[in-house]
């Protein structure tokens, strides 16, 4: 479990098949080296949003490895470049978030992403076209997890094919995570709230 509180941001720096997935590896820079402090072989760590596990390790790297179907259900682990990490929670942790299960549930579409106009605090505006499959677990005020990162919705407007989802960013958010290298067009890695997965699968089973 995790909570869509990004602790770490690390690189891509090498990607190598193996088997029918890639291996890849996540270096840090020194400054952050200390992410890695606490973590051993077989720990769950979240990379914009994935629970990934770590095989291998260094000083200032891990090694993990993503299957096909991983790499069929998510975005940015089968590319050179940055990424957000979180290490998995614990059960004495301050749950700063909300309850993230690390499962990516769809891949959306930035239709929008730019500062608040007459907003003195520099936060931006982003807006994602969600699967319209995701809608009825997007909700006002509710939550949900864009890479890795927890954000609350603002608004949810349903259309034809997609559920477009706005949120505000606020400028801590965009220096310490990777959410500000997104433009028009990106795609980004989506987790609907986990709570609002049960509660309707919960109904669907209760209308039969």
């Amino acid at each position: 479990m995790f909570t869509g509180i990004i602790t770490g941001i690390g690189q891509i720096t090498d990607i190598k098949p193996k088997g029918d997935g890639l291996h890849l590896r996540v270096e840090l820079p020194s400054s952050e080296a200390h992410f890695l402090d606490d973590v051993v072989l077989g720990d769950s760590i979240a990379l914009q949003g994935a629970c990934m596990t770590v095989t291998d390790k260094t000083a200032n790297s891990f090694g993990f490895d993503v299957s096909r179907e991983s790499l069929n259900k998510t975005v940015g682990l089968d590319q050179l470049g940055s990424v957000n990490l979180e290490k998995a929670l614990r059960f004495n942790d301050r749950l700063g978030g909300h309850l993230v299960s690390g499962h990516v549930d769809g891949v959306g579409e930035v239709t929008h992403f730019a500062a608040l106009a007459n907003d003195a605090y520099g936060s931006w505006l982003l807006k994602i076209a969600a699967p319209i499959d995701l809608a009825p677990y997007l909700a006002y005020k509710g939550s949900i997890v864009v890479n890795g990162v927890s954000l609350t919705v603002n608004l949810v407007e349903d259309e034809a094919s997609a559920c477009v989802v706005s949120i505000n960013i606020i400028p801590h958010t965009l220096q310490h995570t990777t959410l500000g290298n997104l433009q028009v067009g990106s795609a980004v890695n989506l987790e609907v709230d986990l709570i609002a997965r049960y509660l309707a699968r919960m109904l669907e089973v209760k209308e039969r």
